[in-house]
C-alpha cells in the first residue's frame, strides 16, 4: 500500500537530484483553456518527463538496502520515457543500465537512450513483450528491476510532484481542488493522488484507444486492453498497475477519455499559447478540458500536469482547424 509517508521519504531521498519544475498560471482573461487554473511544467524535468523522480527513488532505495550490484546495475522495460529516466539516474549513480524497448518506440527516445550510455535491446511490439524479456534478464544477471510504473518507489517518486505543486501554489496564494493527470500504467496518477489524499482529487485522463483505468473501473478490476493511437509510445500499458488501481479506488480518482484528434489539437494549442512542445500523451489532460470530457465546477481550482516533452516538434506548427 502506498501512503503519504512514502511520498515524503521519496522527497527527502531524491532531493538534489531533480529540478523543481515551474508552475505556469493560465493567462488571466485568456479563455483558451476552459476552467483556467495552472500548468505544472514537469516536461521541463531531466530527460523531458516526470520519470526521473521515480527512477532515482527506486535506484537509491535499492542501493540503501544493499540490493544494487554496481557491476550489474539496473534493468527496465520501457517504451522510452522510463528507459530514459532510469538510464539517466543510473549514470548519475554510477551503475550500468539495460533498457528493453518495444520495436515501436520513438526514434527520438532511442537516440537519447544511447546518449545516456544505456544498453538498448528491442523486443516485440508492445510494452508487455519488452517486460517479459527484461524479467528474463533479471533472472539471469541479478540486476535491479525498475518497473515503468508499478513499484512503490516508482510511484512514490512521481508523487513528489504533488508535494511540490502544493508548495508552489501556496507561494502564489492559490490552492488546488482537482489535478488532471495523464494515465497509462498509472504510476504518475497513483503518486499524485496519494500525495494529495485528503487535500485534492485527481482526474485521470486516458486515450480512448488505451483505456487501462477506464476499463478497470468498468470491470471492477484491472483487465488487459488493446493499445493503439498517437499516445501509445508513452501511455501504452496493456493493464493498469496494481498500485494505481488500489490508489484510484481508495482516493476516488475519476477517469475520462479523449480521442486522438483531441490530443493532437491540445498539443498544438499548448504550442500556440506557450511554446511548450508536448509529447501526445502529455497533452491528454489539456484535451479533456478543451473537449469538455472533464468540465470543472465554476469555483474549482485546477492544476494540469504536463508530464512529457519527448517528441518530434516538426509538426507543431501545423494549423489547427
Amino acid at each position: 500500500m502506498l501512503d503519504r509517508a512514502d511520498i515524503d521519504e521519496a522527497a527527502d531521498r531524491i532531493h538534489g537530484h531533480l529540478r523543481r519544475t515551474p508552475v505556469q498560471v493560465v493567462d488571466p482573461g485568456d479563455d483558451w483553456l476552459p476552467g483556467g487554473g495552472c500548468l505544472k511544467l514537469e516536461l521541463l524535468q531531466h530527460t523531458g518527463t516526470f520519470k526521473p523522480r521515480g527512477a532515482f527513488n527506486r535506484i537509491l532505495s535499492a542501493q540503501e538496502r544493499g540490493e544494487l550490484d554496481r557491476a550489474v546495475g539496473i534493468v527496465v522495460a520501457s517504451g522510452g520515457n522510463a528507459g530514459l529516466a532510469n538510464a539517466f539516474a543510473a549514470r548519475a549513480v554510477g551503475v550500468p543500465a539495460t533498457v528493453f524497448v518495444p520495436t515501436t518506440s520513438s526514434p527520438t527516445k532511442l537516440e537519447r537512450l544511447h546518449e545516456y550510455g544505456a544498453t538498448v535491446v528491442a523486443r516485440g511490439t508492445e510494452y508487455a513483450d519488452a517486460y517479459e524479456a527484461a524479467m528474463e534478464h533479471v533472472a539471469d544477471t541479478g540486476a535491479v528491476y525498475c518497473h515503468a510504473y508499478d513499484q512503490p518507489e516508482i510511484c512514490a517518486g512521481a508523487g513528489t510532484i504533488g508535494l511540490e505543486l502544493v508548495e508552489q501554489l501556496a507561494e502564489l496564494g492559490r490552492g488546488v481542488d482537482k489535478v488532471l493527470v495523464a494515465v497509462g500504467g498509472g504510476g504518475l496518477m497513483a503518486g499524485i493522488a496519494t500525495a494529495l489524499e485528503g487535500t485534492a482529487l485527481v482526474v485521470g485522463v486516458e486515450p480512448a484507444t488505451a483505456r487501462t483505468l477506464h476499463a478497470a473501473v468498468a470491470a471492477g478490476q484491472p483487465v488487459d486492453v488493446s493499445v493503439s493511437g498517437v499516445a501509445a509510445d508513452s501511455l501504452g500499458a496493456r493493464r493498469i498497475g496494481s498500485i494505481a488501481w488500489e490508489v484510484a479506488r481508495r482516493t476516488g480518482v475519476e477517469s475520462v477519455l479523449v480521442d486522438d484528434d483531441a490530443i493532437l489539437e491540445a498539443r498544438r494549442r499548448v504550442w500556440d499559447r506557450y511554446r511548450l512542445a508536448l509529447e501526445p500523451g502529455a497533452a491528454a489532460p489539456v484535451a479533456a478540458l478543451l473537449t469538455g470530457a472533464y468540465r470543472p465546477d465554476a469555483d474549482e481550482q485546477m492544476a494540469v500536469v504536463l508530464c512529457g516533452a519527448n517528441t518530434d516538434p516538426s509538426d507543431l506548427a501545423v494549423p489547427h482547424p
